[in-house]
C-alpha cells in the first residue's frame, strides 16, 4: 500500500455494477453496491449515472466526489455506514433527491455543504451516528422534509428553523446533549418511611400512647370509606355471540 493513503478496498467493475442492478418495489431501477469492501468511489458506474437509486451504504468510502452530480435521476441514495467526513459541493445539484441516508460516517458540522439546503425535495434526511456539534440554521430552508434523523451526535441545540419545518412530523434527537432533554432529577419522596416497626400488646400502652395509636387508627378507617371498591365486571346475559351456547343462532348473528 503507498505510503499515506487509506485501504484501496475491493475493485468495481463496469461488469459487477450492471449486475448489481435491480428494479425496486417502486418500479426504480437500484444501483446495489452495498456490503462492497469499496473505499474509494467507482468511477465505473458513470455508465449507470441514469439510476433513480443508488446504494453505496456499508463500505469503507472515505470521500464522495464531485462527479455525483452526474446522477441527475437520483431520489434516493444511501451513504451509511461508510467512513465520510464530508460531502461534496455538488451534492445540492441532486434536486430530484426525496431520500438521503448519511447515518453512521464521521461528518462534522464543517463537513455538510452549504449547497446541501438546495435539496429542496428531500423527504428523508438522517444524519444520525456523526460528530455533528452545531446544525445549520439554513436547515430550515428544507421544507419538505417529514423525517430528520440526529441522534447520537455532539448537539446542544437544534435551531428554532428546523423545529418548525411545516411538514416535519418525525424529528430523532435521541442522545445528544440537549438541555431540553435532559434528565430530570429524582423527584425528592415526601412519603415519610418507617425503618423500624415495633409490635406491643394494648394493655403495655400508657393512656397518652393509647389515645394517639386509637386517633390514627379512626384516621385510617375514614380513608376506607371513601376509597372505592372494585367495580363490577359488568355482564351482558342477553348478548349474542358466534362462540356462545347460542349455536343455533349463529347463521342469523352472522346475516345481522
Amino acid at each position: 500500500m503507498p505510503k499515506g493513503k487509506g485501504p484501496q478496498g475491493k475493485r468495481i467493475t463496469l461488469k459487477v455494477a450492471k449486475n448489481s442492478v435491480r428494479v425496486a418495489f417502486n418500479g426504480r431501477r437500484r444501483l446495489d453496491l452495498s456490503k462492497m469492501g469499496i473505499a474509494t468511489f467507482p468511477k465505473c458506474i458513470l455508465e449507470l449515472a441514469d439510476v433513480e437509486e443508488l446504494d453505496l451504504s456499508r463500505n469503507m468510502l472515505r470521500k464522495i466526489p464531485n462527479i455525483i452530480e452526474k446522477f441527475q435521476n437520483l431520489m434516493w441514495l444511501d451513504l451509511h455506514s461508510n467512513q465520510l467526513d464530508e460531502l461534496p459541493a455538488a451534492i445540492g445539484t441532486l434536486k430530484n433527491l426525496t431520500y438521503l441516508n448519511l447515518c453512521n460516517n464521521k461528518l462534522t458540522t464543517k463537513g455538510l455543504p452549504e449547497e446541501l439546503t438546495l435539496l429542496r425535495n428531500l423527504r428523508t434526511l438522517n444524519l444520525g451516528l456523526n460528530c455533528l456539534e452545531t446544525l445549520p440554521t439554513t436547515f430550515g430552508t428544507l421544507r419538505e422534509l417529514i423525517e430528520l434523523g440526529l441522534f447520537d451526535n455532539s448537539l446542544t441545540l437544534i435551531p428554532k428553523s428546523v423545529k418548525k419545518l411545516p411538514k416535519l412530523e418525525r424529528l430523532n434527537v435521541k442522545r445528544n446533549p440537549l438541555p431540553e432533554f435532559a434528565e430530570e432529577e429524582e423527584p425528592i419522596d415526601t412519603v415519610k418511611r418507617i425503618e423500624s416497626l415495633y409490635l406491643v400488646e394494648k394493655k403495655d400502652l400508657c393512656n397518652s400512647c393509647l389515645e394517639t395509636c386509637q386517633g390514627e387508627r379512626d384516621k385510617l378507617h375514614k380513608l376506607e370509606d371513601v376509597t372505592p371498591g372494585p367495580s363490577k365486571k359488568p355482564s351482558f346475559p342477553s348478548l349474542t355471540t358466534p362462540n356462545s351456547t347460542a349455536m343455533e343462532n349463529q347463521e342469523e348473528w352472522r346475516i345481522k
